[in-house]
């Protein structure tokens, strides 16, 4: 069981970027592939992206190109950046294991308005 705490969201522009961050407890952090999940309100939660951890990536069609999931070993943490920031990208952002694990994080509010 890892212990999840998401920070780093907050209001953007449209086009703008921000930068989420996932700090996780235990020692063995390093061995679980972790993902970047979003819920926007009256859809269901869906899986953004994910890093192994060697580092190989994988992104949903909607966030190819804009958004790069990261990880810090050492620091047991994973980060999104996200680029070209759309409306469409409003939601709460949550990381956890793939598959995912018993209990989540509070998240982190993301807004992408003008």
């Amino acid at each position: 069981q890892v212990q999840l705490v998401e920070s780093g969201g907050g209001l953007v522009q449209p086009g703008g970027s921000l930068r989420l961050s996932c700090a996780t407890s235990g020692n063995i952090f390093r061995f679980y592939v972790m993902g970047w999940y979003r819920q926007a309100p009256g859809k269901q939660r869906e899986l953004v992206a994910d890093i192994t951890s060697g580092g190989s990536t994988n992104y949903a069609d909607s966030v190819k190109g804009r958004f790069t999931i990261s990880r810090d070993n050492a620091k047991n943490t994973v980060y999104l950046q996200m680029n070209s920031l759309k409306p469409e990208d409003t939601a709460v952002y949550y990381c956890n294991t793939l598959p995912v694990g018993e209990y989540w994080g509070q998240g982190t509010q993301v807004t992408v308005s003008s």
